[in-house]
């Protein structure tokens, strides 16, 4: 699908590899002006430097989600960069170790709810805080098929992920008569560094999960990116708080 994004500014989370990195590139590739942040900021310049190489529009921004002030700084430095903030897609996340949930540890459950959910929610505050002031904005947030099931060992990561969707959908409703729109896209099982090593460490667990997969294999992260560009778009512009599976019908067996 085509997009246009010229004379638009987005930022994505998470956008040194993976899905972050294929929804930046696409972003790019459609000309918007582009915030990489990574919490690897050597990762994000390459990622930066190769497409302005390419004669597009990009910075780097180091940031950890779970530190709220360099969160701020994150959206700080892309609107002084750009003028302004368009489109934000927040996909920083981690993986939870597998355990029972009576075995979970609480500083594991902590450290996961601290990225995917509380990181998420302060990306949100200073996004919505720049887009409030315009009048218009479109947020994509990066929640998974474990938003709407559970799996059993992933406890941490599934309760974020829902909470994720909770987010999405409270705040969807506070300011979408004020030109904003929020929204989650929900991968499935995608062909990621984070899938590529359960698929080492976890080969059993991984196996069986595939087996649930109608589509009988890996999705792409450019089959994640190109939803999340749709929902940030003029084609999507009557949707509000959805959630949306791209999970090659996992969900719905």
């Amino acid at each position: 699908m085509a997009h246009d994004f010229t004379n638009h500014v987005a930022l994505v989370t998470g956008g040194a590899s993976g899905m972050g990195l294929a929804t930046a590139k696409a972003f790019a590739e459609s000309g918007a002006a582009v915030a990489v942040a990574d919490i690897n900021g050597e990762a994000a310049q390459k990622v930066a430097d190769e497409l302005v190489a390419n004669g597009h529009r990009a910075i780097a921004i180091e940031c950890d989600v779970t530190d709220e002030m360099a969160v701020k700084a994150m959206v700080e430095k892309t609107v002084a960069t750009y003028g302004r903030l368009d489109a934000a897609f927040n996909n920083a996340g981690v993986q939870s170790i597998a355990t029972e949930t009576a075995d979970l540890e609480s500083q594991e459950f902590d450290r996961v709810l601290d990225i995917n959910l509380k990181g998420l929610w302060s990306c949100m505050k200073y996004e919505l805080q720049v887009m409030r002031e315009q009048g218009s904005g479109a947020i994509v947030n990066c929640s998974s098929l474990g938003g709407f099931v559970g799996v059993p060992g992933r406890g941490a990561y599934h309760a974020a992920k829902h909470g994720v969707l909770g987010l999405t959908k409270t705040a969807a409703l506070e300011y979408a008569d004020q030109g904003i729109r929020i929204n989650a896209v929900c991968p499935g099982i995608i062909d990621t560094p984070m899938v590529a090593g359960m698929k080492t460490e976890e080969t059993e667990a991984m196996d069986l999960l595939m087996q649930q997969v109608p589509a009988r294999r890996l999705g792409t992260a450019e089959e994640i990116a190109d939803p999340v560009l749709w929902l940030c778009g003029p084609g999507s512009t009557f949707v509000m708080g959805h959630a949306l599976a791209v999970d090659g019908g996992y969900t719905v067996r």
